[in-house]
């Protein structure tokens, strides 16, 4: 009876490696991996914003409302949260995405302003927390393309014959990924102009017209 047993389980865990069990299990670990790190490097911008706003502060306090933009971003961006179960949720996906593109664009537009004060650009605290700012943007960079390998290799599984019946056997659905073309769009930086914009001339006034020249009449 043991040996019977013994085999039978063999031949399930056979059966379970053939079918792509195990592969599922290797996806998911990856895609939380790929996500945790994605989590992490989002933190470690929102927890450089406050020094970095307080900074800016400090050299163009009238910059209140893109102060009080990146400020209000940052509070969204770190209110909607998306834990690694939640993955599968399209809109929950896209929730998220959209939070941390509005910070993202906020930051930008925050660092358009601070290019228009030359004695905050020389400060040193401000060239450290700029320069911290833009590696992190760049490990969220490549944290999020990480990412999107790792669930497009989830999905693949998940979609694929005969690993497709075990997806639906199991439960495991496809997980949403960034929507890559709308991530560019919000997180390009904004344009901004600051030099002074010149009058539109004023249109020549027609001069008044020459009364043409009298003959005087010859004396009678």
């Amino acid at each position: 009876m043991r040996k019977m047993l013994l085999a039978l389980s063999l031949l399930a865990t056979l059966a379970l490696s053939g079918c792509g069990y195990n592969d599922f299990q290797t996806r998911d670990e990856q895609v939380k991996a790929a996500w945790a790190e994605v989590l992490n490097q989002y933190k470690r911008r929102a927890d450089l914003i406050p020094n970095l706003v307080s900074t800016v502060q400090g050299y163009a306090a009238h910059e209140r409302q893109t102060l009080e933009a990146v400020i209000s971003a940052r509070a969204r961006a770190t209110q909607v949260t998306l834990p690694a179960e939640a993955l599968d949720d399209p809109a929950k996906v896209r929730q998220f995405q959209q939070a941390q593109g509005e910070l993202a664009g906020a930051l930008s537009r925050l660092l358009v302003v601070a290019e228009n004060y030359p004695q905050l650009k020389a400060d040193a605290n401000f060239r450290d927390l700029q320069a911290q700012l833009e590696g992190t943007e760049n490990r969220i960079t490549t944290a999020r393309n990480r990412f999107i390998k790792a669930v497009q290799e989830y999905n693949v599984l998940a979609r694929q014959f005969p690993t497709n019946l075990t997806a639906m056997i199991f439960g495991y659905k496809p997980k949403a990924s960034f929507e890559v073309e709308n991530e560019k769009a919000i997180s390009e930086p904004p344009k901004v102009d600051f030099a002074p914009k010149s009058a539109v001339p004023a249109a020549p006034t027609p001069s008044p017209a020459t009364a043409p020249a009298t003959t005087p009449a010859p004396g009678k």
